[in-house]
């Protein structure tokens, strides 16, 4: 099984940058779609990006030209760098991965959630 521990949540004021990171750990097979989603006690929770093995990114309009998606598969880690922050920016932000294990099993997990809270 994998277990995502993710890091970088924090308080910012509007306008700064906070990088998120993600860390796979325990046995995969073949790392595929990795991303981050977010959530808010009025929304449900929603796609900020996705980046395939081979880099490949996709995002969600909200965060286009200010988030940027990168991985480092050799360390299965995932890592959200976030600019130019605004406030409805505010949520939880969770890490996810799909992945194939060892015994050729499909799985997708879920983070723990890390708090970013951006000041106005």
């Amino acid at each position: 099984q994998v277990r995502l521990v993710e890091s970088g949540g924090g308080l910012v004021q509007a306008g700064g940058s906070l990088r998120l990171s993600c860390a796979a750990s325990g046995s995969v097979f073949s790392m595929n779609s990795m991303g981050w989603y977010r959530q808010t006690p009025e929304k449900q929770r929603e796609l900020v990006a996705t980046i395939t093995r081979s880099g490949s990114a996709n995002y969600a309009d909200a965060v286009k030209g200010r988030f940027t998606i990168t991985r480092d598969n050799a360390k299965n880690t995932v890592y959200l760098q976030m600019n130019s922050l605004k406030p409805e920016d505010t949520a939880v932000y969770y890490c996810h991965a799909a992945y194939i294990t060892r015994a050729l099993t499909s799985f997708n997990d879920w983070g723990q959630g890390t708090q970013v809270t951006v000041s106005s």
